[in-house]
């Protein structure tokens, strides 16, 4: 066994400073289902994967640090079909979801994209492979 088995990626734990505004946003903006609800751990069933949150802290592992106030600290990129694009960006804004880029197609890269942010600053991105 090495490095090389690793074939994955099971879940990804962002580190959040505003875990409840967090929580909810993924919960009742980006609709995703909770698999696991505690007071420091929440994680979300995204397709196979998990995404997960928990706060921000000095633990045995490692100390997380500070966030950097209106520094990303991961990029997301949710693929959804290319119709889907435009109804997420009508649903995001309807619940008031600041947008960095409307829906846009990328020719070179054959995606059209979406651009936002979530509570912790992420960059969020929804897009389709056309």
């Amino acid at each position: 066994m090495s490095l090389r088995d690793i074939h994955n990626l099971d879940y990804t734990v962002l580190l959040c400073s505003r875990m409840a505004e967090t929580t909810a946003f993924y919960r009742d903006i980006m609709k995703f289902p909770v698999e696991v609800d505690r007071q420091n751990w929440v994680s979300f069933r995204v397709g196979a994967s998990l995404l997960t949150l928990r706060p921000r802290m000095k633990w045995p592992v490692c100390d997380d640090g500070e966030a950097i106030e209106g520094s990303a600290a991961v990029q997301l990129a949710f693929r959804v079909s290319p119709p889907a694009v435009d109804a997420c960006h009508k649903e995001l804004v309807a619940h008031g979801v600041e947008i960095l880029r409307e829906p846009t197609d990328l020719p070179d890269w054959r995606h059209r994209t979406l651009f936002f942010r979530d509570p912790e600053n992420n960059i969020i991105e929804i897009y389709a492979e056309y």
